[in-house]
């Protein structure tokens, strides 16, 4: 039996484990905060106290941590590097940088470790029904020998060498910010118009417009329910990313820069920890004028 370390049990984490033990995998997990990892255990994980211990003699080490400097500490760690076993596969779902993505696949590959990065899509509904979208950058035979652990999680697709994985999610970021944009702008037209935004959503239902977005960020926004099921400050990081890896091929993403300004400001007025759909909020703040 493949026996796994999952390393971040956090809202994207947790669930995403608990589908692999649902799924019949052998599991150990580690959290910095411990008591977040704790409801594994009656699902039949153990439960590890340091990062020497969860990784020792297992073959796939996943990493689902918040952001570059998460994944740093955790790669970087002397208590994990020195227990990784020779030939095991190290499979980082975090959203990070696709140069982090890089550089942690090269320093593997010279301890005889595989990488693969794989980054996913589909927030925490996602991680809960094992359908994230899964973009996997490595080498088609590592990626084949890891298929039925990410199947476990939702739907993986190898999408070209290490990073290529992180560039795919930067990509989804890219979509995702723009549409979230879009519906906030056509359910605060509706609301100031007098016209009914539920309707909209039902009368757009099946067309062009129709979207997961639209149906699910777009009832958030009607609700006014900002409960963070994907963080702005989440967001604002990943468009940050989109814009730096976009400077460093000398492309210009102007809608983009625009998204991006909308969420910084709504992180520096302290809405950091909301919902990214309460982009809505920058638009109704910026109608306010």
């Amino acid at each position: 039996m493949m026996k796994i370390s999952f390393i971040g049990t956090g809202l994207m984490g947790l669930p995403m484990a608990k589908n692999l033990l649902k799924s019949g995998f052998k599991l150990k997990a580690f959290n910095r905060s411990i008591s977040k990892a704790e409801p594994l255990r009656e699902f039949g994980a153990e439960i590890s106290k340091t990062l020497g211990e969860v990784v020792k003699d297992n073959d796939f080490i996943i990493t689902m941590l918040t952001d570059d400097s998460a994944v740093d500490e955790i790669m970087n760690n002397s208590d994990l590097l020195e227990n990784l076993k020779s030939g095991s596969t190290v499979i980082d779902m975090s959203s990070v940088k696709p140069t982090t993505a890089t550089k942690y696949g090269n320093s593997l590959k010279s301890k005889n470790i595989n990488y693969l990065d794989a980054p996913v899509s589909g927030g925490t509904i996602g991680a809960e029904e094992a359908s994230l979208a899964i973009m996997v950058g490595g080498e088609q035979s590592v990626f084949d020998n890891s298929i039925n652990i990410l199947k476990a999680m939702g739907n993986p697709t190898l999408v070209g060498p290490i990073g290529s994985g992180q560039v795919s999610k930067l990509a989804n970021q890219i979509v995702v910010g723009v549409t979230i944009g879009a519906v906030a702008e056509a359910i605060t037209l509706c609301e100031k118009a007098g016209a009914d935004p539920v309707k909209l959503i039902k009368a757009l239902s099946g067309g062009w417009a129709d979207s997961k977005i639209l149906q699910t960020h777009g009832k958030r926004m009607i609700d006014k329910d900002f409960t963070p099921k994907g963080k702005t400050s989440t967001h604002l990081k990943d468009m940050n990313n989109i814009l730096e890896c976009a400077n460093s091929y000398n492309t210009h993403l102007p809608i983009s820069n625009l998204v991006k300004e909308m969420y910084k400001t709504l992180v520096d007025n302290g809405h950091g920890n909301t919902d990214h759909s309460s982009l809505y909020n920058e638009i109704e703040r910026m109608n306010k004028k």
